[in-house]
């Protein structure tokens, strides 16, 4: 059975809900999508023995949960207990006129939850597909597809996408309609954006074997 579409609005969690910076806030599930089809590295916060453990790692997604991958032998990719995913993309900062004003223009993503550890090997392929069209669309068909001994030694987790909390900051520093507009100095943002480079081939490689298009045109695109 098809499951129903999760609602278009985030709900308010004691984990979700906005504390600080409230306008910067967003509940749009659209937002949430967005940032993480941005990206396709996140960082991963577990609990291990008892102490924080941060990793970061590839993702993917569908509709409803995020997967996350790595090792059989990571120990924080164990599955089974409370989770934080964080995905976030600098867009810029934000100088203002006092330091204490100054600040960055970004956009990210919290997500929580209790990872589940994929077991059924057609999910497990399944998600594999996604986190490798997530980072590079064509690649999974391009590519050689993992074997059983290759399945059998990553782990994927899955992370259900109800639970997450969105900020986005944009636009000007806040100090220009106060004291310090007085000061004569220069406030405004500094932009910054990543581009793909050309496709540099294995040393390997023979000479004859060129990029495949889904690859060559990235080349100069803009990423995030």
């Amino acid at each position: 059975m098809t499951e129903p579409p999760l609602p278009s609005v985030l709900p308010q969690t004691d984990l979700t809900r906005h504390r600080r910076l409230r306008g910067q806030g967003s509940l749009e599930r659209a937002d949430l999508d967005a940032i993480l089809d941005a990206g396709f590295v996140c960082h991963l916060g577990v609990i291990v023995e008892g102490r924080p453990l941060v990793v970061p790692t590839a993702y993917g997604r569908d509709e409803r949960q995020l997967y996350v991958h790595g090792s059989v032998a990571s120990r924080s990719l164990a599955g089974g207990g409370p989770v934080c995913v964080t995905v976030t993309h600098v867009d810029g900062l934000v100088l203002a006129r006092s330091v204490f004003e100054h600040g960055v223009n970004y956009r990210s993503a919290i997500i929580h939850g209790a990872a589940r550890r994929v077991t059924d090997p057609e999910e497990k392929l399944e998600g594999l597909r996604r986190l490798t069209e997530h980072a590079t669309p064509g690649q999974w068909s391009y590519a050689r597809r993992p074997s059983r001994r290759e399945l059998a030694a990553t782990t994927l987790l899955a992370l259900s996408l109800e639970e997450a909390s969105v900020k986005i900051r944009t636009g000007a520093p806040d100090d220009g309609d106060g004291p310090d507009a007085e000061l004569g100095v220069w406030a405004g943002t500094l932009p910054l954006s990543a581009t793909w480079g050309v496709p540099e081939p294995d040393p390997l490689l023979p000479p004859d074997i060129r990029p495949p298009e889904h690859i060559a045109r990235r080349a100069g695109t803009r990423h995030g």
